[in-house]
C-alpha cells in the first residue's frame, strides 16, 4: 500500500505530505520496518522529548555522511521518531502495552476488531449426527411420572444446552480495546501536530471512525 497525501510547504521551507496519524504508523512500521525500542533511553531534544537513535541519525544527516553498516539498511528518520513518540506513549494511554499493540496493528494494517456487527446469539452447545440428520444433543437431569391410561409411566425429562456467543462482555471488552487504540492515536496525532518535527511528513486531522458500531460512527473527527 503506497501512502499519498498533499504536498505542503511550510513556514519554514519544507515540502511535507499530509497523512493522518494511522496512515503514519502503517508507513513507519510496515513500509520504513521500524521498531519499538524501550531499552533505548534516549537523549533529550528540546521542543519533542526522549529520542534516541532518531536523533543521532538526524544529526548524521546534518553532517551529510552515514556510518557504513553492513547490508541492513536502517529506517527512515522520521519512522524512527515515530517509533520513539509511540514507545514513550504514556501509561494513562497504555504505556508499553499499547505500544506493541500500535505497532502490530500498524504493520498488519489493520485497526483492532470492535466486533461493530456483532449480536448475542443463543446457540446449541453440542450437536449429535446419525443417519437421520443433525440433531442437539440433550441431557437428561431427571424424570416425571405421567398416566397414559390407567397405568403411570416413567418419562425422562431432557434439556438441551445452549450458550450466548458472543457474550457481552466479550464484546465491551472489545470496544473497550478499541477506544484505547483510538485514545492513543489522538495522543501521537497531536505530538506530532505540535512539534512539527517531521521532515517529510504533516500529520492532519484525519482519524478513524471512533464508533464504528454505532450508526453515527462514520463520523470522522
Amino acid at each position: 500500500m503506497s501512502v499519498q497525501g498533499a504536498i505542503k510547504a511550510d513556514s519554514m521551507g519544507r515540502v511535507r505530505r499530509e497523512i493522518s496519524i494511522q496512515r503514519l504508523l502503517e508507513w513507519a512500521f510496515a513500509d520504513e520496518c521500524a521498531q519499538v525500542d524501550f531499552e533505548d533511553t534516549g537523549r533529550l531534544v528540546q521542543g519533542y522529548g526522549t529520542v534516541g537513535n532518531a536523533y543521532r541519525m538526524a544529526q548524521r544527516g546534518v553532517l551529510g555522511c552515514r556510518i557504513d553498516g553492513g547490508g541492513k539498511s536502517d529506517p527512515d528518520p522520521d519512522a524512527d521518531l515515530v517509533a520513539s513518540a509511540v514507545a514513550t506513549l504514556p501509561e494513562s494511554c497504555g504505556g508499553r502495552r499499547m505500544a506493541v499493540a500500535l505497532a502490530e496493528y500498524a504493520r498488519a494494517r489493520r485497526a483492532p476488531d470492535c466486533m461493530a456487527d456483532a449480536r448475542t446469539q443463543c446457540v446449541v452447545s453440542d450437536w449429535v449426527c446419525n443417519r437421520h440428520g443433525r440433531r442437539a444433543k440433550t441431557e437428561r437431569i431427571g424424570t416425571e411420572v405421567e398416566m397414559r391410561g390407567k397405568r403411570q409411566v416413567s418419562v425422562p425429562v431432557l434439556i438441551c444446552p445452549i450458550s450466548f456467543s458472543p457474550t457481552q462482555a466479550q464484546i465491551g471488552a472489545a470496544r473497550r480495546a478499541y477506544l484505547a487504540w483510538y485514545g492513543a492515536l489522538l495522543e501521537l496525532r497531536g505530538t506530532f501536530q505540535a512539534h512539527q518535527n517531521l521532515s517529510r511528513w504533516k500529520v492532519n486531522t484525519t482519524m478513524p471512525v471512533m464508533r464504528p458500531w454505532k450508526k453515527d460512527g462514520a463520523r470522522r473527527s
